[in-house]
């Protein structure tokens, strides 16, 4: 077993690799993606040879990969984005909230994962916009943001939608109305209009095609699957509201640009498995060692593979792409706070960047000088660059 911290995702991919594919079909997106975690930061990708100013040492840095589905590439795409975000952010409180959708729906998203995700985020975003425009809660257009998780701690599928709410709206007048309570809206309620909602865009999927002949079941099978929508429990959980806006983005931050599976969790593996680290959540969370096969490990991995180009982050309301320009600068105006200047935004993200390649150059033999490129390296022939998923 080769212990952890010396391993990461790539480490099992190659490893297993011939086993795996002699008894797997991948397909198109999920070929690409394993190409590039296991080409990540390798000679494969090219990259470019840096020499010390001080002492001559030299050493090879590889490119990245960038694909979204890689652990070793999210923390500068996560903080990328959230400089983006911190400009929108309302000096309001922020909720949490996820909805999830039943496991009895797993097998039909993994015959059509596209068509049941686009679903979701319909029937989550329409739920909160009418609670919000509904005058007994808010009356207003609301501000939030979905992000899509489809995992859970063992890597087994369980599709939610992770949503951030701003504690208020912005109504027709162009005032801006905040939540009296000390919740957003009723969980219940929400969880039984979701629901409804979710299963009415099934039904009419059906009945459309969107649902493709893959999906397909008879209609005895079609109204069991119904039935036993409507017996399980829609599960919409609420956390309890955040703090001011840093707060809000340390948060949020924990999840837009999460993968998977980190390296971190990764404790070894063997020729036959693979041991990562869980939370129990049958036992307050806490941590355990899982061991799996490795083909199930890596079965598992791959049902997370994004359709391509999907967007598994989405604004709306007030957020929207629409009319975000306008409807932001109308809630700044009712709560009487500046437009952020978007100089002061881009020197901070700039001090960032550079004061993390002043940490990067640092020579690690001497300690003295820095890292300076001094040549290219070309990518390996014949082994051309994966595609690049968006952040």
């Amino acid at each position: 077993m080769v212990p952890a911290g010396r391993i990461g995702l790539a480490d099992i991919l190659r490893r297993h690799e011939s086993a795996y594919l002699a008894t797997h079909d991948l397909s198109v997106a999920k070929t690409k993606v394993w190409r590039a975690i296991v080409n990540c930061r390798t000679a494969a990708l090219g990259g470019h040879v840096e020499t010390c100013d001080a002492c001559g040492t030299t050493r090879h840095v590889y490119h990245s990969c960038r694909n979204r589905h890689c652990p070793q590439c999210q923390t500068r795409a996560k903080e990328a984005w959230l400089a983006q975000r911190r400009r929108e952010l309302l000096p309001v409180p922020y909720f949490h909230l996820v909805f999830t959708l039943p496991h009895i729906l797993n097998g039909l998203i993994g015959q059509c994962p596209r068509v049941i995700y686009e679903m979701l985020f319909g029937a989550v975003s329409t739920t909160l916009t009418e609670f919000a425009a509904n005058p007994r809660w808010l009356g207003g257009m609301p501000a939030f943001s979905l992000v899509l998780h489809t995992w859970k701690q063992d890597l087994g599928r369980h599709v939610h939608v992770h949503a951030l709410v701003a504690g208020g709206a912005l109504t027709a007048t162009g005032d801006w109305v905040t939540t009296k309570r000390g919740f957003l809206f009723p969980v219940k309620a929400l969880s039984k209009v979701f629901r409804g909602k979710f299963v009415d865009t099934l039904k009419a999927g059906r009945e459309s095609g969107r649902l493709h002949d893959g999906a397909a079941l008879d209609a005895v099978g079609w109204c069991a699957l119904l039935a036993q929508l409507f017996v399980h429990d829609w599960v919409v959980y609420a956390k309890q509201p955040l703090g001011g806006p840093v707060q809000v983005l340390e948060y949020l931050g924990r999840y837009t640009h999460r993968v998977a599976i980190s390296n971190e969790r990764i404790v070894g593996m063997d020729e036959h498995e693979v041991r990562f680290r869980v939370r129990d959540s049958t036992h307050g969370n806490a941590k355990r060692t899982l061991a799996l096969p490795a083909n199930t490990f890596i079965d598992r991995f791959l049902l997370h593979v994004l359709p391509k180009g999907f967007k598994r982050i989405r604004h709306y309301g007030v957020l929207g792409p629409a009319g975000k320009a306008v409807n932001l600068a109308q809630a700044r105006a009712a709560l009487s706070v500046p437009a952020p200047d978007p100089v002061i935004v881009e020197s901070v993200a700039t001090f960032m960047r550079r004061i993390d390649r002043q940490a990067w150059a640092r020579c690690r033999h001497c300690g003295q000088g820095n890292c300076v490129p001094t040549a290219a390296i070309a990518p390996m022939p014949g082994r051309s660059p994966p595609l690049r998923g968006p952040p």
